[in-house]
């Protein structure tokens, strides 16, 4: 078995802002396993970062078995010689997942059975900048049919309504927990008014009761995001909101993400599939399981200046899925 572990420099087209910092560049690390690619993109909110992903690979990839079809197996290992590093274990759940497929010859959507043309309309994320900048980034964004606005600014609401005075187009709303109960319901309720369709992680996933009052209480749509990692966090976020939103860097690749899909649907719960700033290579990944969900914000990809890789495509905002067998993707010449 081949193994390589490489990191590149990402730089982003324009600095990308959610409430914790703004970023101007992203250091993911790729992993090839034989002929099998996989990414991983570290966030430091779930105590990962460059550094401890560099680290933990090697380690991890001595867990992985050389039978393609041991995928369960491989994350089995992983996992009782390393817990958490979750973004390092998603990259090797791709690279087997690729390898599988492209000893199969076949791409993962065929593997799983399902129909690429169920895949869902991808939002475009308009990061926290001053006024002018994010509707600068909204006009920009005119291909694209669904906006996911990010909050947390204290004139964020006034932004909003900027916005909305520009566009009629869909908006999501993600403050990246970072409203309190009674502030969340002030400003929901006025999104509300202005046809945001639902709000992602209005406060801290610790707040659990506050979440709890908010859901009792609101007029819109929550979807979960940093309270939910793994399939077995949903059963509790059951009374606080109306569905999650799953990424491959926090559940660890898409094995556990397809357990967390059933799981959620098991609970009532809308799904939702997003991803850190990622280029092609994990965010086709993560676009494979489109055809299983509700809502997808999987647009990393293009807030990258220089993608290293070709994969899925967004076409007026609906994702194409490669046809090449595994992920599909190939290195951009």
């Amino acid at each position: 078995m081949k193994t390589h572990v490489e990191t590149k420099r990402l730089a982003l087209v324009d600095p990308f802002g959610i409430s914790r910092g703004t970023s101007t560049e992203k250091f993911n690390t790729f992993v090839e396993i034989d002929e099998g690619i996989g990414e991983a993109a570290p966030s430091t909110y779930y105590g990962e970062c460059r550094e401890t992903v560099e680290t933990v690979l090697p380690l991890l990839l001595e867990a992985v078995e050389e039978d393609p079809f041991a995928i369960e197996a491989s994350h089995r290992k992983m996992d009782e010689l390393l817990g958490g590093h979750t973004a390092a274990k998603a990259a090797i759940d791709m690279a087997l997942y690729d390898r599988l497929g492209k000893r199969l010859g076949i791409p993962l959507y065929q593997l799983w059975g399902l129909d690429p043309r169920r895949t869902c309309v991808s939002s475009f994320t308009i990061g926290l900048a001053e006024t002018e900048e994010m509707l600068r980034k909204v006009r920009a964004a005119e291909p694209y049919p669904v906006l996911k606005i990010k909050m947390g600014q204290p004139n964020d609401l006034e932004q909003l309504r900027a916005i909305r005075e520009i566009t009629p187009k869909r908006i999501w709303v993600d403050a990246n927990a970072v409203w309190s109960p009674q502030e969340a319901l002030y400003k929901i309720d006025a999104m509300a008014e202005l046809g945001v369709e639902f709000v992602e992680q209005p406060m801290p996933a610790k707040n659990v009761e506050g979440m709890r009052w908010l859901y009792r209480h609101t007029r819109l749509p929550i979807i979960l995001d940093e309270s939910c990692r793994v399939s077995s966090d949903i059963p509790a976020l059951v009374g606080q909101c109306d569905g999650i939103n799953i990424k491959l860097m926090k559940s660890g690749g898409l094995y556990e993400g397809l357990k967390m899909i059933h799981t959620a649907r098991a609970h009532g719960l809308k799904v939702m599939i997003g991803s850190m700033i990622e280029c092609s290579v994990a965010n086709t990944a993560a676009a494979h399981l489109t055809p299983l969900v509700d809502y997808a914000d999987l647009d990393g990809h293009v807030l990258i200046a220089e993608d290293p890789y070709q994969g899925l495509r967004l076409e007026n905002g609906k994702i194409i899925l490669p046809d090449g067998p595994g992920l599909g993707v190939t290195p951009r010449a």
